[in-house]
C-alpha cells in the first residue's frame, strides 16, 4: 500500500465525526438471555425444544426490530409495528410459561421498544409494560430478585435507549442543518462576488472605453486633450484594482456621494450632461451604499447601451424612506443588452440585494421617453442637502 492511501486513510479516519450508536451496538445487550440458554442446555425447563423455538424466535425478532428502529421510514411502518407486537406476545408467554431468569426478556423487549416508540406512545408503553412484568414476577415468584426490580429494569432499558436515539438524531439533524447553512453561506457569498465583480467591470470597462474613444478622437486634435484622457483610462485602472481587490476580500464599502462624483466626469466623456438634485435628509451608511450601486449601474447602462444627451439623479428621503431616480433621455438597453429587473444582470441583482434589505428597484422606458431607475430604501432621519450640477 503506497504513503498517499495510507496518508488519505488517515486523514478520513482523523476527519470522520462520531455519529449515532448502530443496531450493533444493541445486540451485545441479548447476552441478558444466557441465563434462560443456560436452564435449556442444563435440562432445568420443561418442554425444552418449545423453549428453544421461542428463544430463537426472540432473537430473531429483537435483531429485526433494533435494526429497523435505526432506518426512521422503517421504523414507522406497519411492519415494525406487527413484529413488535408479535415480540411482546412472545415476552409474555415465554415469562409466564418459564419465569425465572425467563423474566429478563422483559428488559429487553422494553429496548425494542425504545428503538421503535416515540412520544406519548413510548411513555405509556413503557408504564403499562413495567407493571405487566412487576406483575409477572409477582404472580411467578420464582426470580432471584425482587419482582420490583424486573418492572424498574424493564421501564429504564426502553426509556435510555429512546433517549440516547433521540438525542442522537437531533444531533445528526443539527449538524445537517449547520453544514447547510455552511453551504448557503457559501452560495450566498459567491453571489455577492459575482454580483460585485459584474458592477465593478461593468462600470470600469465602459469608462475605459469611453475614453479610449475620445481620446481617438482628439488626438489629431489635440495631443494635450488625449494623453489627459489617457491617463485617466491609468487612473480608472488602478482604482478599479483596489475594488477589486476591496470586493475579494468582502471589505469595499462604496457610497452615493462617491459614485455620483465620478459619475460627472465618465458622463461628460461621452456626451452626456449630468444633473445631480438632492432634497430630504441623507440616508444611513448602509442605505448610502446601496444606491451608490444603483447610481454606477445606471451610470454603467447610459454610457453604453442609452445614446443619452442627459442623465438626472434625483435623491429624495424622508425620515422613513428614500428614493433615487435615474432618469436619461437615451434608447435604453438594446435587445442585446437587456436592462432592467427582468433581464439584464446587474439591475437584476440589485433588484434583489435591495429587495433584501426592504426597498425595490424599478427600470423600464419613463413616460416621457428615455430610460428610468427607481430605488426606494428604508431611510434614516439626518440632515438634509441641496441639488447640485456636476456635468
Amino acid at each position: 500500500m503506497s504513503r498517499k492511501t495510507l496518508k488519505t486513510k488517515k486523514t478520513k479516519k482523523r476527519n470522520r465525526r462520531p455519529g449515532p450508536p448502530g443496531p450493533y451496538a444493541l445486540l451485545p445487550v441479548l447476552l441478558m438471555g444466557l441465563g434462560a440458554f443456560s436452564n435449556l442446555l442444563q435440562g432445568e425447563t420443561s418442554n425444552p425444544w418449545v423453549g428453544g423455538l421461542g428463544l430463537l424466535a426472540f432473537n430473531s425478532l429483537y435483531i429485526s426490530v433494533v435494526f429497523r428502529g435505526f432506518d426512521r421510514r422503517k421504523r414507522e411502518s406497519v411492519t415494525s409495528y406487527v413484529l413488535l407486537a408479535a415480540m411482546g406476545a412472545l415476552t409474555f408467554g415465554l415469562a409466564m410459561g418459564y419465569g425465572g431468569n425467563w423474566l429478563l426478556f422483559f428488559p429487553l423487549f422494553s429496548l425494542a421498544c425504545g428503538t421503535i416508540l416515540r412520544g406519548r406512545r413510548l411513555g405509556v408503553g413503557l408504564i403499562v409494560l413495567a407493571g405487566c412484568a412487576c406483575a409477572v414476577a409477582v404472580w411467578r415468584g420464582d426470580h432471584v430478585s425482587e419482582p420490583w426490580t424486573i418492572g424498574y429494569g424493564t421501564f429504564i432499558s426502553g426509556g435510555v435507549t429512546a433517549a440516547i436515539l433521540t438525542l442522537s438524531e437531533t444531533v445528526m439533524e443539527l449538524r445537517a442543518t449547520r453544514e447547510e447553512l455552511a453551504r448557503s453561506a457559501v452560495e450566498q457569498e459567491r453571489l455577492r462576488f459575482s454580483r460585485d465583480l459584474h458592477d465593478l467591470l461593468g462600470h470600469t470597462l465602459s469608462v475605459v472605453v469611453v475614453k479610449s474613444e475620445a481620446a481617438r478622437r482628439i488626438a489629431p486634435l489635440d495631443i494635450d486633450a488625449a494623453l489627459a484622457q489617457v491617463s485617466d483610462i491609468e487612473s480608472v485602472g488602478r482604482q478599479a484594482l483596489t475594488e477589486i481587490r476591496e470586493a475579494v476580500t468582502g471589505y469595499r464599502e462604496g457610497s452615493l456621494a462617491t459614485e455620483l462624483d465620478r459619475a460627472g466626469p465618465v458622463l461628460s466623456a461621452a456626451g452626456i450632461e449630468a444633473v445631480v438634485h438632492r432634497s430630504g435628509p441623507p440616508p444611513d451608511p448602509e442605505t448610502d451604499t446601496l444606491l451608490g450601486w444603483v447610481a454606477r449601474e445606471a451610470v454603467t447602462n447610459a454610457v453604453r447601451h442609452s445614446g443619452a444627451t442627459r442623465c438626472v439623479f434625483e435623491l429624495g428621503s424622508t425620515p422613513d424612506r428614500v428614493r433615487l431616480t435615474v432618469t436619461d433621455d437615451g434608447a435604453g438597453p438594446g435587445p442585446e443588452q437587456p436592462a432592467g429587473t427582468a433581464g439584464g444582470t446587474g439591475l437584476r441583482g440589485l433588484a434583489e440585494r435591495l429587495a433584501a434589505a426592504g426597498g425595490s428597484l424599478e427600470s423600464g422606458p419613463g413616460p416621457d421617453g428615455g430610460f428610468v431607475v427607481t430605488a426606494e430604501l428604508p431611510a434614516w432621519p439626518g440632515d438634509g442637502a441641496g441639488g447640485r450640477n456636476c456635468g
